[in-house]
């Protein structure tokens, strides 16, 4: 078994503290992000089957271009918004916002702030 240091211990827990208060089902599915140094990933997952319904990051070249910075609030605008384009055209408009372990700030809170103003309720 591997041992996490401390620091990865109170990032999982954090995770697990929110994880816990929201589940994904058919007609609230759960809004999940991801947030490296490079890029942003964000995806809509219906828990009760364990199936993304929709995604979309910075790593795609649809996004983000070669020469772009996909690790900035910039970048994770556009992804809010085309995923909740993605998320319209699919018929989802009311979701549950799953921040993991990152706080409401920065990057994550510019994703979910563009995803609100392109139509989805959370």
């Amino acid at each position: 078994m591997k041992l996490l240091s401390k620091i990865a211990k109170q990032r999982r827990n954090r995770a697990y503290r929110v994880r816990n208060k929201i589940r994904g089902t058919t007609t609230r599915p759960r809004l999940t992000v991801f947030r490296s140094n490079k890029h942003i990933y964000a995806q809509i997952i219906n828990d009760q089957t364990g199936m993304t319904l929709v995604s979309a990051s910075t790593a795609e070249k649809a996004v983000c271009s070669a020469d772009e910075n996909g690790g900035n609030v910039a970048s994770a605008t556009k992804v809010g918004k085309i995923l909740a384009e993605r998320a319209k055209e699919k018929g989802i408009v009311d979701i549950a916002f799953d921040r993991g372990s990152y706080r409401y700030h920065g990057r994550i809170a510019a994703l979910a702030n563009a995803a609100r103003a392109e139509g989805l309720n959370f």
